[in-house]
This record gives C-alpha cells, structure tokens and sequence, in this order.
C-alpha cells in the first residue's frame, strides 16, 4: 500500500552509449543524478492507487502488466498529486502528444538513457550478473510471472532491471518512422534470454498492453 512517498534508490550522475542496431547508429547521453524505484510497480500499488472497485489485489507484489504507456503515464500523475508532489505530465493543446516538465519533482517514466544507465550500473557487459541469479525468463520462470525482488540486484541496489517484465521508457523510438511508438527495455519471463540484456530494445504504440509489459518509476532530482 502506498503512504506518503514511495522508496526510491539514487542514481548517480555519468555517460552511457546507447546504440541503435537497426540504423547502426551509436549515441552518447549525459545523465544527471535522478531517483529510480527499486522495482517495477506492483499490483498492490497500482490498484491501491487507483482505486478500482472491481480488482482486489492487496498484497500482490507480482509487477503490475497489461498497462500501457498512456496508463503509466496517467499512473505517475495520480500518484505524484497522492504524495503532494507536482505532476511531470500534462497535454499539449491539442490533446494529442504527452509534454513532461522536467524540472518537477513528481513521479514520471524514466528515459531510455536513464534506464540503461541505472541496469549497467557501472558494468560493461550485456547484463550485471549471471541470467539464472537477476532475471526471470522463458528458461526459469515456469511460464509465469513472479514477485519482485525475487532475484538478486545489480550494484545499485535495482532488482528486475531484466527479465520479469518489460519496462515503457518515456522516449519516442523514431518518430519519422513509426510516429508515436514508445520504447519499452529489460526482457521478460516469456522472453528468450537474448532479449534480457541491458541494450536490448523494444517498441510499440503507446496504446499497447501485454501480459509481461510494466513499468518502474522515476523522479528527478532539483539542483
């Protein structure tokens, strides 16, 4: 159940490079410091929060799914008015693209760039640590989905950066070419093990939900 503010881990200001397989590109990103959840969102706190009448799931700690990046994004909003905070979210005028204000201190998505950094955490492989030990995937996970923090973390204290489910990303994947399709990163239980890695990356419409596709949440930090 939700009280007050949610824990979050602080992530350190630094570089990542990201890279694009698709175009054969690679990309520098500056991160500044920024606080990320230590899990996914669960069950128990998402329909805690919005107090659906018809779902009863107190006490779930499997990772909430079947949410899409609209619902996740409406989620960061309601939670962050909940605890006080100012709401990152809003709509343009014409009612058709999602503005974030930065500089709020309310819940929102993490970026693509910020994700990647927070799963490394100062490692240079694929993953922090062996598969078996921090993910659950279509090889270990006996076909469903399980409670968070269940598998060991990376340096920072993250667990499920991979595997589990799929996490949304704030970012647009390339609007040119697929317009408003949103990234999401991490793998999941149904996902072979190649696809658990800390540059993998997945897109899809912001309408699209899935049953291994969730989200984590972020908050930046003001200077």
């Amino acid at each position: 159940m939700f009280t007050l503010l949610y824990p979050m881990v602080k992530i350190p200001g630094g570089e990542i490079e990201l890279r694009d397989d698709r175009k054969k590109s690679k990309w520098k990103a500056e991160i500044s410091p920024f606080l990320l959840a230590p899990h996914p969102v669960t069950n128990d706190l998402y329909f805690a929060n919005i107090q659906n009448p018809f779902i009863s799931v107190d006490g779930d700690q499997t990772p909430v799914v079947n949410i899409s990046w609209q619902d996740a994004i409406s989620f960061c909003n309601v939670l962050s008015r909940k605890a006080g905070l100012e709401p990152c979210y809003s709509e343009s005028i014409d009612g058709e693209r999602i503005i974030c204000d930065w500089d709020s201190d309310g819940y929102r998505l993490p970026t693509e760039a910020e994700w990647q950094y927070a799963c490394k955490a100062g490692t240079a492989g694929y993953r922090y640590g062996e598969i078996d030990k921090i993910a659950w995937y279509n090889e270990n996970s006996e076909g469903r989905i399980h409670e968070v923090g269940s598998k060991e973390p990376n340096a920072w204290g993250l667990y499920d950066m991979l595997g589990n489910v799929w996490e949304w990303c704030w970012d647009l994947y390339d609007e040119e070419v697929y317009g408003t399709y949103r990234i999401f990163r991490g793998g999941s239980w149904a996902e072979e093990a190649r696809g658990c890695g800390a540059t993998c990356r997945r897109r899809s419409h912001p309408s699209f939900c899935i049953d291994d596709l969730g989200f984590r949440l972020a908050r930046s930090i003001r200077l």
